[in-house]
């Protein structure tokens, strides 16, 4: 590589540069150091050290979100990366209408999450909820959806369903890359069904699948507007993830600094989760 190419190669990256390190690096760093003050954001803004990180560990709404959020965690990377992978080979397999199932699938992302709350709202509502209606119809009583038991299951359900068309997308597409050759070849030796799919389809996507399940860990502790819109984090903090809880302190109580405290905390889960799922997932990856 020629210094001239350094240079090009320089300026056309220099723009991506400057916007992550102006709206992902700094907002970060800056969290960072509001989390060892005490600040309402406006008038107040003492340094305590490490109080606000000690008060972390004392508060028993921070431990219910971190399991609640670690629990919506497990579910993504089962179901919504479970049921991507189940999709795309179904739909790999059928000769017709590929793009239209595609587009079906992935539907739900493009929606907003805040209308995707709205609507499973209007689903559980007690009174007039579509749920409740299915429910008496058929002479049933109607359910409370939304209890101390019930309500993370209910907030996980949207969150599950609008990401599946994601990883479908994804584990789709490295299907279809896949040479015919193995297949062909695969034939020649007896391998059809569903022996094609555990020897050969799997371990030739595996980096996707790889990737899915990484995208699928921390896109969970984002999880935020779904949860919001739906319950608040409530009844009494059952269904409060750290997103939804973070920003109660931040915007709501005002405590701008333990609200970064909890953001930062985010963030090593992320980091934690995504090194332990890295090491757990280590497999030398099949080239073609």
């Amino acid at each position: 590589m020629q210094k001239g190419d350094r240079g090009v190669i320089f300026f056309f990256l220099l723009p991506a540069v400057l916007l992550t390190g102006v709206f992902l690096y700094y907002p970060f760093i800056h969290s960072i150091i509001k989390s060892f003050y005490y600040s309402d954001g406006m008038f107040i803004n003492r340094f305590v050290g490490i109080e606000n990180y000690i008060r972390l560990t004392q508060d028993e709404v921070v431990k219910i979100a971190t399991l609640n959020t670690l629990e919506i965690m497990l579910y993504a990377v089962i179901f919504q990366v479970g049921l991507g992978i189940v999709l795309a080979l179904l739909v790999d397999s059928i000769r017709f209408g590929k793009n239209f199932f595609r587009s079906v699938f992935f539907f739900p992302v493009a929606i907003s999450a805040t209308a995707i709350g709205l609507m499973f709202t209007l689903f559980y509502n007690y009174d007039n909820g579509m749920l409740n209606q299915l429910l008496v119809r058929f002479g049933f009583e109607k359910v409370v959806w939304m209890t101390e038991e019930t309500s993370l299951l209910a907030v996980a359900v949207p969150v599950i369903w609008q990401y599946v068309g994601f990883y479908f997308v994804i584990i789709l597409t490295a299907i279809s890359k896949i040479p015919d050759d193995f297949y062909e070849a695969a034939q020649l030796e007896g391998i059809t069904g569903f022996q094609k799919t555990i020897y050969i389809t799997l371990p030739l996507i595996w980096g996707d699948v790889k990737t899915s399940i990484l995208l699928a860990i921390t896109g969970a502790l984002k999880v935020f507007e779904l949860v919001y819109v739906i319950s608040s984090g409530g009844p009494a903090n059952s269904s409060e993830v750290l997103g939804t809880y973070m920003y109660q302190k931040t915007f709501t109580g005002q405590a701008f600094g333990y609200g970064a405290t909890i953001a930062v905390w985010i963030v090593i889960l992320g980091l934690l989760f995504s090194v332990i799922a890295n090491r757990l997932l280590k497999k030398e990856e099949i080239t073609y």
